[in-house]
């Protein structure tokens, strides 16, 4: 959540609302396959206390996902299971890489920050050596005796 409260009655696409009746019309799928869908673990949609199943808007997507991998593709069950965890698996991955990214250029931007205090505190009055060439000519100073 990017840190604002949410309204509780705000609806989302994860927001579970309908009933299997109308999930199932919706998808254009039969109750008994939600069901059976939701016994194998392709789509769970969330529980009443009752224990009524209640489905999101995305689990309805997910429902036509399913049909269509299925009729369309011929892919069996289990196979639509794991593409699904894999999908979700690659979701999960994509969300930790953002925060890693964040979390790199936080610390670049402290970093950068730091170098230039450190840059800042240099004395001035100090003068940086630079390595003189040695010259064919050599002079010695001696002061005057007496001074």
């Amino acid at each position: 959540m990017d840190g604002r409260r949410r309204n509780p009655y705000e609806l989302t696409d994860e927001s579970p609302v309908y009933v299997i009746s109308v999930a199932a019309q919706l998808s254009g799928l039969h109750p008994q396959t939600l069901r059976q869908y939701d016994r194998l673990g392709l789509v769970s949609p969330d529980r009443t206390a009752g224990r009524g199943r209640r489905y999101s808007a995305r689990d309805i997507e997910l429902l036509r996902q399913v049909q269509q991998l299925s009729q369309d593709e011929g892919i069996n069950l289990a196979g639509i299971k794991r593409i699904i965890e894999l999908e979700n698996q690659v979701a999960a991955l994509q969300s930790r890489i953002a925060e890693l990214a964040a979390a790199v250029d936080g610390a670049a931007a402290a970093m950068r920050q730091r170098e230039a205090q450190v840059h800042a505190s240099y004395r001035r009055d100090l003068v940086p050596y630079t390595d003189v060439q040695q010259a064919s000519a050599l002079v010695v100073w001696r002061p005057k005796r007496g001074e």
